[in-house]
């Protein structure tokens, strides 16, 4: 059985057991989190697609981790103008298991 779930303007495709980096969502580690923006359900040859979302299906995962992604480096230059500008980005994220998708 697996979902595709729609948070912080992503989709990802998830599956019971599966652990998933998603944008940064309020909580701390260990506290249960339920999405319930479900855009699809298939279970074996059962598939149901939402307009927009599935009703009454929500996937609960557990946090794992908060935490800072790589830093990103963004240097912009302009050729014999002496402009360059350099800046560094670490994008936060929060790491998820996924406990179960309830149908």
């Amino acid at each position: 059985m697996y979902a595709v779930i729609s948070t912080g303007g992503k989709q990802y495709q998830v599956a019971q057991g599966e652990r998933i980096r998603v944008e940064k969502l309020a909580g701390e580690v260990g506290d249960t989190v339920e999405i319930d923006q479900v855009l699809l359900v298939a279970d074996g040859e059962e598939i149901k697609v939402g307009q927009p979302l599935v009703e009454g299906v929500k996937v609960t995962a557990k946090i794992v981790e908060q935490g800072k992604a790589k830093k990103v480096v963004v240097f912009k230059k302009k050729r014999r103008q002496g402009y360059r500008r350099k800046q560094g980005h670490r994008q936060l994220f929060t790491a998820l298991e996924i406990q179960r998708i309830s149908a």
